[in-house]
């Protein structure tokens, strides 16, 4: 049977590859106010594209019946 590396090592060196070709070497999270700044036109756009809050209260309301509240 052949010698085969771990999967985390290839992920590390899969990482450190992409990052070195993208010129990306910063590391960390990313600020609250970005992340909802990136989300929020999506967001946005499934309320838009599947009805609105209405659809939302709809399946909540269906799930509390079904868990029996």
């Amino acid at each position: 049977m052949a010698h085969t590396a771990p999967r985390t090592l290839i992920g590390a060196q899969g990482r450190r590859a992409y990052g070195a070709a993208s010129g990306t070497h910063r590391q960390g999270r990313r600020h609250p106010l970005v992340a909802t700044a990136m989300v929020l036109p999506l967001a946005a756009l499934l309320v838009y594209a599947f009805g609105g809050w209405e659809a939302v209260v709809t399946q909540a309301s269906s799930v509390g019946v079904m868990l029996g509240r």
